[in-house]
């Protein structure tokens, strides 16, 4: 645990972590420094001088706060009068040429010169010549569109860029008020990080293309989930509204802060995946090609799990754990043969040593926990022998080409709970439409060992059967996602000190086999 030091703020004496810089100390105990340049991940750059604060010590009169240490006994003024008309003059410089494009910028609500200006300045400008022009709508790539009338030229894009992914796409150009964040002749930006300049900018210079004029940001709400990319799990926060006569969709993920996971940052394939939530989904029920009510559909599954001698279940590697231990649950109840075969969610040489993983499978950490087989062999052994399969949501186009999946399949009555419409959906003797992860709140783990909980954040207007709810239908003895979290604690003994509310947004480290007392 790291040393506590105590210093005062505007006179107040404040416990806070030694070894910080002052944004960051104060920050964690809810005291706000303004600055534009400074973020935690790229470290201190000094240029833009909104962080300037007094010091009550005999040091110079003012020091920038992000490249001063906390140190004992510290006396730091934010509040003095000189202190706040520093801030108002910097806020001046910074809106001289900056123009007045809130009605239609994308960073309108998230804004931090909107937010300084309401707290630093609330001042006319005081400018009686034009002012400097520069380009608009600029395609630097990678779905970022720049605009550098906006740019206050904090530098956070050029150096996640230099400092992250290496790359070196943009840099400054020219001087003073001419100054220009730019890329550089015929180098676009080209990397699997990209659009994360976006959240970077303090400001509306960098937009999103895909983003671009969608939505008002305070009209989205807002949810905690975990990005179902890969197998790192990235923490995100999902984006989603619900208008008028229309139904509720996501319009964007963001990356969420989480130390033990993915910093402040995800990979741009993640970031664009809130796409799959929305497109191509499975709605509506049916039996074979007939589409019927979902409790005739829940009917006649029931009936061909009753009549069926040897059934398989499949689960999918992006199931919750949740949904895991009932359908686990179910399987034993029913003496069916459980599987979680999914070897074609494995793309090799697609990863990298940063984020993105080669596993795409969000839970397969879950399966092995669990004690689930994952082998091809014992699942096309299972089903040869079976005269029921049912895939509760695994994607089985990534493993097989179309041919090899009818082959496998032939003579056998299959009933699919699928989140999403496919090829293999239409030759089913059953097809029942189940919710997605952004639908249910549940627990993944991470290729990392990292226990992760995620919210549902998406209310359909056709609201859908969670898996645990589908499990629970087929004669589950866990009847409630709750009662499979119960059971989940009988598994994971660590979870036995938190309810899924009270899990930390950071998750839990299942790597110490002594705290994490698993006994799967």
């Amino acid at each position: 645990m790291a040393d506590k030091i105590k210093l005062f703020v505007n006179g107040e004496e404040v416990e806070v972590e030694a070894g910080k810089n002052l944004i960051d100390a104060v920050g964690a105990v809810g005291i706000e420094i303004p600055h534009l340049c400074y973020h935690p991940a790229l470290g201190a750059d000094g240029n833009c001088r909104m962080c300037l604060v007094g010091i009550e010590d005999g040091r110079p009169p003012l020091v920038p706060a992000c490249k001063t240490p906390a140190q004992e006994g510290m006396k730091v003024l934010l509040d003095a009068e000189h202190i706040k008309k520093i801030q108002h003059d910097v806020m001046e410089f910074e809106l001289i040429n900056h123009p007045i494009d809130c009605p239609v910028c994308d960073q309108a609500g998230e804004c931090k010169l909107q937010d300084y200006y309401m707290s630093c300045d609330q001042k006319p400008s005081r400018m009686t010549v034009p002012q400097v022009t520069k380009n608009k709508k600029m395609d630097f790539g990678g779905g970022v569109i720049h605009d550098q009338e906006r740019c206050v030229v904090c530098g956070r894009c050029v150096r996640f860029l230099r400092q992250i992914t290496k790359t070196g796409e943009l840099g400054i150009i020219n001087r003073t008020d001419d100054a220009r964040v730019n890329i550089f002749p015929g180098r676009p930006i080209d990397n699997r990080y990209g659009i994360n300049v976006v959240d970077l900018c303090p400001v509306g210079a960098m937009t999103s293309s895909d983003f671009r004029f969608k939505q008002r940001v305070w009209f989205l709400k807002k949810a905690s989930g975990v990005c179902h990319g890969c197998s790192k799990g990235c923490s995100i926060t999902i984006d989603h509204n619900k208008e008028k006569n229309k139904d509720d969709i996501i319009y964007r993920f963001r990356p969420r802060f989480n130390g033990q996971v993915n910093g402040y940052f995800i990979c741009d394939e993640g970031r664009l995946s809130y796409k799959s939530e929305n497109e191509n989904r499975l709605t509506a029920a049916f039996i074979g090609k007939v589409e019927r009510e979902i409790s005739d559909v829940l009917t006649a599954a029931k009936k061909e799990l009753e009549m069926s001698k040897k059934a398989v279940f499949l689960i999918s590697p992006d199931a919750s754990l949740e949904q895991m231990v009932a359908v686990k649950a179910l399987a034993a109840k029913l003496g069916a043969t459980l599987s979680g075969y999914s070897d074609g969610y494995i793309k090799k040489g697609d990863g990298d040593d940063y984020l993105i993983q080669d596993d795409k499978a969000a839970n397969r950490q879950g399966l092995l926990l669990l004690g689930i087989d994952t082998t091809k062999e014992s699942f096309e052994k299972a089903v040869s022998e079976a005269d029921l399969f049912v895939n509760f949501a695994s994607d089985l186009s990534r493993s097989y080409e179309q041919d090899a999946l009818t082959k496998l399949l032939t003579g056998k009555k299959t009933i699919v709970c699928a989140t999403h419409e496919s090829a293999f959906n239409g030759q089913a003797t059953i097809t029942i439409p189940v919710r997605s992860y952004s639908e249910y709140s549940g627990s993944v783990i991470n290729c990392d060992n990292i226990l992760q909980r995620f919210e549902k954040a998406v209310t359909k207007n056709n609201e859908l059967l969670d898996i645990c709810e589908v499990a629970a239908e087929f004669g589950c003895p866990l009847q409630t996602p709750a009662e499979a979290y119960a059971e989940l604690q009988q598994v994971i003994g660590m979870l036995k000190e938190y309810q899924p509310a009270t899990i930390p947004a950071e998750g839990l480290n299942l790597n110490d086999s002594e705290a994490a007392n698993v006994t799967a």
